[in-house]
């Protein structure tokens, strides 16, 4: 049987040093990747925080959910906008297209401290998805919580030119994973938005004189001149100033319903159909579609028309969910919708079929959490 003696003097030591040296580059290999990683990370998010003041809430204190859906658009455009700028050439700014779902989990308060964070997750070569999730935070005691979530897509419109479209850097993915399930929100967005153009169209037409709990009872219109403060750099509006009057009139709508505080409990999806230009009327219009026990859905339209020619046109649709509340800010039954009609009849089977659908998300979302 053969014997091997370990290396000695030089020799040993020359092994020995080879090794450390090649441990040493490996750490700091991985130190590198690990810092690339973290330094990527922080340029694909952003976070802003501000107070919530007595001109941001109802008259119970409720901070209204426009506020917070401005909030979050302003996030989603600066890190949207910030990423996009990172290449060489044109400069450009990020145009919200999309909001998906917005929860909106808890009610957040005069005095309490809003934190919006909002993360690039997603790239395409001519889009980015931002995630946004909003922490409350109670400054005299220190308890937070998670009060809204969101996910808005965003493309950059070149500052030359604001009908070219330019292309996005690509992001860095923690996992292939990240980056497939990335793809599949993509797809399914943007075929979601295909479907939704084919009712940018329809006409709303203005309530007769309506018998309560009726469609055309709580049926709302806001009419909104859009000036230089409600623009972006591009002359069009800002779409979170857009999202606040639409939140604005469904909670009137809402309020007009059940007589009692309201609050925003979700919106489904924004769809922005067309930019709404500097000097534009946008008439913002709130109907009920659909009531069940505890929550109403609201179709919110924005119609757009310039002063100074004929042309009308449908610029952002979306569907607003509000909930009744008591004095002790606990959900309140609400009184049923009339329906009138075969076309009300028609929305209202519809909104039926999203209650059930989301429900059953909500559900499917609880026990993956347990």
């Amino acid at each position: 049987m053969r014997c091997f003696r370990p290396r000695s003097g030089k020799a040993a030591d020359g092994v020995a040093a080879m090794v450390e040296k090649r441990q040493v580059s490996e750490s700091q290999q991985v130190s590198r990747d690990v810092r690339e990683g973290v330094e990527a990370r922080a340029q694909q998010q952003y976070q802003l925080s501000r107070i919530m003041r007595p001109d941001d809430a109802n008259i119970v204190g409720n901070v209204h959910g426009g506020i917070i859906l401005k909030m979050i658009e302003e996030a989603g455009c600066i890190v949207g906008t910030r990423h996009c700028n990172a290449q060489s050439g044109d400069r450009c700014m990020a145009a919200l297209v999309r909001v998906e779902k917005t929860e909106f989990l808890f009610p957040m308060f005069i005095g309490e401290v809003a934190h919006v964070t909002a993360e690039i997750t997603y790239t395409s070569k001519h889009s980015l998805e931002v995630q946004v999730k909003v922490i409350a935070e109670n400054i005299l005691t220190g308890a937070k919580k998670l009060a809204n979530k969101a996910a808005l897509w965003y493309v950059p419109c070149s500052l030359q030119n604001v009908n070219k479209v330019m292309d996005v850097p690509p992001i860095k993915y923690t996992s292939e994973e990240q980056e497939e399930q990335g793809r599949k929100r993509y797809d399914a967005q943007k075929l979601e938005r295909l479907e939704t153009k084919a009712r940018t169209e329809e006409v709303v037409p203005p309530p007769p004189n309506p018998e309560q709990h009726t469609v055309s009872f709580s049926q709302s219109s806001l009419i909104h001149l859009v000036g230089p403060s409600d623009c972006t750099l591009h002359h069009y509006v800002h779409g979170g100033v857009t999202m606040k009057l639409m939140d604005e009139v469904a909670g009137i709508v809402a309020a007009r319903h059940c007589n009692t505080n309201i609050v925003t409990a979700s919106v489904d999806a924004i769809n922005f159909h067309r930019k709404i230009n500097k000097g534009c009327v946008v008439t913002v219009t709130g109907r009920l579609t659909f009531v069940s026990n505890k929550s109403m859905e609201i179709e919110v339209l924005v119609d757009a028309s310039s002063l100074v020619e004929a042309e009308k046109y449908r610029a952002v649709s979306a569907f607003f969910t509000f909930i009744s509340l008591d004095k002790d800010n606990k959900p309140l039954s609400v009184p049923p919708l009339k329906i009138d009609g075969e076309e009300e009849q028609r929305r209202s089977d519809e909104g039926n079929a999203r209650y059930l659908q989301n429900k059953a998300k909500r559900l499917a979302d609880k026990q993956r959490q347990q």
